[in-house]
């Protein structure tokens, strides 16, 4: 009898449990604020700009974007937008617009605006208002391309008299680090009447015309020894698809590439391997060597030696694709 009880109250305990429903609260979706339903519109000298995200830097991130893709026509609606946001009530942002109807990727600094409003609005959204003074914003994007072109000025003057690989670095980065001048200048004409910013315009053409010259002028001859006489062909097509000439004759603007191997046989697990220790040279017309590498490739085949070897070459030449011609020769054409 007292088993029954036990096992009864048991049952009854576990049966109002199941018939108990538990309560789900819900949120009710928070009212947006006034300022987000009626911002204030850009006028003359301010412009203004709404943005939401998660949290409170990526809602920023997007009124950044926003301000910035109604400046300019040219400045492509379609982008999304990837920016290190600084707190604070007034800061500067660096955004990467990734245009997607051409895959370039632009970057146009922010400086000097205010965030007017903030508000959490739940549901892990977030909103805020930004302004920015027009005459100030012109006045640091212009600051900040004079202090670009002035430091490019002053390398110029050093990398002169250094030898044609290391100023076509120089150049070839300049390049990179203007990519956005065009982007930049249209925003700025927008923000002041009659700006144009041709001077800008015509020292930007004359880096890239000093980058095509150079890339015209260098020439590349490649020898091998016996052991990597296979291995000349991924180099040369690397050279090629950086836009270098591949040339037998000498000269100044001539770098020769020596490429020396050697190779042992192995076996192993049914394959034979080719075990190759690759040192790459680079010397200029005077035999200074400028630039050198050594790789440790091992070429596998179950059809012999011969295959193996050749294994080694098709390795190098994705280990190019991946890594790129430059270090792989051991020059540095990404920094200046």
């Amino acid at each position: 009898m007292r088993v029954f009880m036990i096992f009864l109250s048991v049952f009854i305990v576990l049966f109002s449990g199941c018939g108990v429903q538990k309560q789900i609260v819900v949120a009710q979706k928070q009212e947006l604020p006034s300022w987000y339903k009626n911002p204030p519109k850009s006028n003359q000298t301010e412009l203004y700009a709404l943005g939401f995200g998660k949290d409170k830097k990526s809602a920023t991130t997007d009124a950044l974007t926003q301000m910035v893709s109604t400046l300019s026509v040219s400045v492509s609606s379609k982008f999304s937008a990837k920016t290190v946001v600084k707190e604070g009530s007034s800061s500067s942002s660096t955004a990467t617009y990734i245009d997607d109807s051409t895959s370039e990727v632009k970057k146009i600094r922010i400086s000097n605006y205010e965030i007017l409003k903030a508000q959490s609005l739940g549901f892990k959204k977030y909103a805020v208002l930004v302004t920015s003074n027009k005459k100030k914003l012109f006045d640091s994007m212009k600051q900040e391309i004079e202090q670009e072109f002035s430091i490019i000025d002053k390398k110029k003057k050093i990398i002169s008299k250094q030898n044609l690989i290391k100023q076509i670095a120089f150049y070839r980065e300049a390049k990179k680090s203007l990519s956005s001048l065009p982007n930049k200048l249209l925003v700025m004409s927008e923000l002041k009447s009659g700006f144009y910013g041709t001077i800008y315009l015509n020292k930007l053409n004359k880096i890239e015309m000093m980058y095509e010259k150079l890339l015209s002028s260098i020439t590349f001859t490649i020898k091998a020894n016996y052991e990597a006489k296979n291995l000349k062909t991924p180099i040369a097509k690397g050279i090629s698809d950086e836009k270098f000439k591949i040339s037998k004759s000498r000269g100044k603007n001539n770098f020769i590439i020596k490429i020396g191997s050697k190779i042992e046989k192995a076996n192993a697990y049914g394959f034979t391997l080719a075990r190759s220790a690759i040192s790459i040279r680079v010397e200029d017309y005077k035999g200074n060597i400028i630039g050198s590498n050594k790789l440790n490739i091992t070429g596998q085949s179950t059809q012999g030696f011969a295959i193996a070897k050749e294994n080694v070459a098709i390795k190098l030449s994705a280990l190019i694709k991946k890594e790129g011609i430059e270090k792989i020769i051991g020059i540095k054409l990404d920094n200046y």
